[in-house]
């Protein structure tokens, strides 16, 4: 295959880099605008998700392109099926991340305030954060070893998500006025473990890319 095509290759997936990025620190974003219910911070990330749209359709394009005009095999092949999929993945946790947001926004609104279960949050958040970091630089250096701990981390992620049923069931027998804010809590936790689940397939996608072998993460 020509430098031409390597060029532009290295260019899609520096673009889906990129995109991924944006996408962690919408999701990054959504999270701090939540810590202080700072709608300012939230509707940044809500006008964000137009970008990733956007960013979604571009590379869409210029991989089908690169296929069209050069009709790759093997590693190349895989690395631009690959990083279709992974955009797939990237614009839903944007999408989850303003969705956050919204969530933020209608927070304070209501004039809520952090409870104690706010805490699993941050700390769901931090591990989807870093899962969604260690996926796309594995795919930026072409290195499966940094996706270790995938399947423990994503395991974690679950069994917050899953306490937050029995959490929020606990403290709305007690306190018949914290239903509302359980709910939007179960929701913002629903969408973080739904970006781990995505940050796993991404790591699927990134193994397959570089060794044409299947990994099963979640």
């Amino acid at each position: 295959m020509g430098e031409k095509f390597h060029r532009e290759l290295a260019r899609l997936e520096a673009s889906v880099y990129e995109m991924g990025g944006l996408a962690n620190s919408m999701l990054g974003e959504s999270m701090h605008a939540l810590s202080g219910l700072d709608v300012s911070v939230a509707e940044k990330v809500i006008a964000r998700e137009k970008r990733i749209e956007e960013m979604d359709e571009s590379i869409e394009d210029e991989a089908l392109k690169l296929i069209a005009l050069y009709q790759p095999v093997a590693r190349d092949m895989r690395t631009i099926a690959s990083s279709l999929k992974m955009i797939t993945y990237i614009t839903r946790i944007g999408k989850y991340a303003k969705d956050i947001s919204v969530h933020v926004r209608e927070l304070e609104l209501k004039k809520e305030v952090k409870r104690n279960n706010a805490k699993k949050l941050f700390k769901m958040a931090k591990l989807v954060s870093g899962m969604v970091e260690d996926a796309l630089s594995a795919y930026r250096n072409r290195d499966v070893s940094e996706l270790s701990g995938f399947k423990e981390r994503d395991d974690e992620v679950d069994k917050l998500f899953a306490g937050f049923f029995t959490e929020c069931e606990k403290t709305s027998e007690k306190e018949c006025g914290a239903v509302t804010l359980c709910i939007d809590h179960l929701m913002i936790a629903r969408y973080l473990e739904r970006c781990g689940d995505h940050a796993c397939k991404m790591a699927e996608k990134v193994y397959y890319m570089v060794t044409g072998e299947r990994m099963k993460v979640s």
